[in-house]
């Protein structure tokens, strides 16, 4: 039972976004609004981190599950890939490195910042 309300609590804030994406005219994907109001939600404490927290640990181990029908779907559309497959792949490839490379620099700002308040206290 605590399974299924923390899943409702996510699928909730989930749809709040989706009717966010409706009301706010950008071109934001309604996911977009979601993961904010979630964060927002657990950064003010409106959520509490254990509200969710077994559900979201289910929800990403399952999450690699979750791409099979895309890989199937990119199979069924080879023929139309196959004349943009070498820069797709150097866009793919490009865009996981920068993607690395600012996950990165970002940890490494927020890991500064925790030890400076750690030295300071």
């Amino acid at each position: 039972m605590k399974l299924l309300k923390q899943f409702l609590l996510i699928m909730l804030v989930t749809c709040i976004g989706e009717i966010i994406r409706y009301i706010v005219p950008l071109p934001i994907p309604a996911s977009i609004y979601g993961l904010v109001l979630m964060f927002i939600l657990l950064y003010t404490k409106v959520i509490k981190l254990d509200q969710v927290k077994t559900a979201a640990q289910f929800l990403i181990e399952i999450m690699p599950v979750m791409f099979i029908p895309a890989a199937v779907g990119l199979m069924n559309s080879w023929s139309a890939l196959q004349p943009i497959i070498i820069p797709a792949l150097v866009t793919i490839i490009a865009c996981n490195i920068i993607v690395m490379v600012v996950t990165g620099e970002v940890a490494q700002i927020i890991i500064r910042k925790d030890s400076r308040k750690g030295e300071k206290a």
